[in-house]
């Protein structure tokens, strides 16, 4: 309950400091929801789950791993079809199409990433009655929410010969105030960097680091707002305000291993794990004013691919590529693995968090619901909400679900 009250209080600041706009009713503004965390804080599960799930609509919107962003009653998806990229906004209620806008969007998928599409990877953001897109080939955009309207967009390929990594860009950006933040750049270089919401305008840039596909967190550490991310080469938190440096600790890309998963940040503490890396521990503390960064703690036992955990109560709950794919929780103070769930899961799962429970889409469509509990592995409920791959996160709104699927966007009711 004391979890429940803090994230309802923080996300209210969120939500006010963003500016989403007078009186505006924004469920879901981007990746892993208000705090990046993908708690839901305005979900109550049912005393009893559901046999089955509900289809109210479905749209094909096209292909990509985006979430859906949900406010005022209107969904917003970002997707490709053919070699457009396209930005929907449908009726939450009807799924009628209110508008649609499309760019052209050419890309070429390096080798080995074939099976994962040309995108896009990059899950979008709503502040201020505004959607930010990123491209697969890394160039960020603003849309007008209420009309579709392209507003701005800005393409650091010039400066960093192409705009995206590898396998395209899959970084989400996110915002703060009056600022959309977001690394651009290439496999061997780029720079993390803060646009004016508005313009687009350059307000800051940090640092020559080659982004990775993980995602950064907006948090505060030691009383200073900074925004924490993955790149290529270390972990890092960067001032906020102004751009500048606060700390940093290496954890390289290495070889195959690359930087995905989006950290966790849990009592000041961040949370990270890497493909054959296992699970980290990091405190960023701040003394008579330098920066260090303290190891808690780091377990080899479970290992973060490409999905990212999340936080319940004083659990971590994520899944491991180890064992072809399991489910596993931790203690988030002693990195001691709980418990693990059946091997061969899956290749990938999407995590929301909410009272008693983890929600997990796997990436063969089928939604799991579990306990959170530390004693151990238990699924009360199971559902197949799509008979094609689901890679990208879903959304829980009172008793619904949304789910993108690999070509089509679906609204699930938890009543049958």
């Amino acid at each position: 309950m004391l979890r429940s009250i803090a994230i309802t209080a923080t996300a209210l600041i969120v939500l006010a400091t963003t500016s989403l706009g007078s009186g505006a009713d924004v469920s879901w503004p981007g990746w892993l929801g208000p705090q990046r965390d993908g708690w839901v804080d305005d979900f109550q599960p049912p005393s009893t789950w559901p046999q089955k799930l509900t289809r109210v609509w479905q749209v094909e919107v096209g292909t990509g791993y985006g979430s859906p962003l949900v406010a005022d009653g209107r969904v917003y998806q970002h997707a490709r079809q053919g070699d457009d990229e396209v930005v929907w906004c449908v009726d939450l209620q009807s799924g009628d199409v209110k508008w649609r806008e499309s760019v052209a969007v050419p890309f070429k998928m390096g080798g080995g990433g074939e099976r994962h599409g040309k995108g896009p990877k990059s899950s979008p953001m709503l502040a201020d009655g505004r959607v930010f897109t990123m491209s697969i080939t890394g160039v960020l955009s603003a849309w007008a929410a209420n009309s579709g309207e392209r507003l701005w967009r800005r393409d650091y390929s010039e400066q960093f010969e192409k705009g995206h990594p590898y396998w395209g860009a899959s970084t989400s950006p996110i915002v703060d105030g009056n600022r959309v933040v977001v690394h651009f750049g290439t496999d061997g270089e780029g720079a993390l960097v803060a646009l004016d919401a508005a313009t687009g305008e350059e307000v800051w840039k940090h640092g020559q680091d080659a982004p990775s596909y993980s995602s950064p967190l907006l948090v505060e550490i030691e009383g200073v707002r900074q925004i924490v991310e993955w790149n290529q080469r270390v972990l890092t938190g960067v001032d906020a305000d102004s751009g500048k440096l606060l700390w940093e600790y290496p954890f390289p890309q290495v070889t195959t291993d690359q930087n995905m998963p989006t950290p966790a940040f849990h009592e000041g503490r961040v949370l990270l794990g890497g493909e054959n890396r296992g699970v980290h521990s990091f405190e960023p503390k701040l003394e008579n004013g330098s920066w260090s960064v303290q190891s808690h703690w780091h377990q080899e036992k479970v290992a973060l691919d490409m999905s990212s955990a999340v936080i319940n109560g004083e659990l971590l709950y994520g899944f491991s590529h180890y064992g072809r794919g399991r489910y596993f929780c931790l203690d988030t103070d002693t990195g001691e693995v709980l418990w693990q769930g059946p091997g061969r899961t899956g290749d990938n799962v999407m995590f929301l968090s909410i009272p008693g429970y983890v929600v997990a889409l796997v990436n063969n469509g089928r939604l799991d619901i579990i306990t959170a509990t530390g004693e151990r592995y238990e699924k009360v409920a199971s559902y197949e909400v799509s008979d094609e791959p689901t890679w990208a996160p879903p959304v829980l709104l009172n008793n619904k679900i949304l789910v993108k699927d690999h070509k089509t966007l679906t609204l699930w009711s938890l009543e049958e």
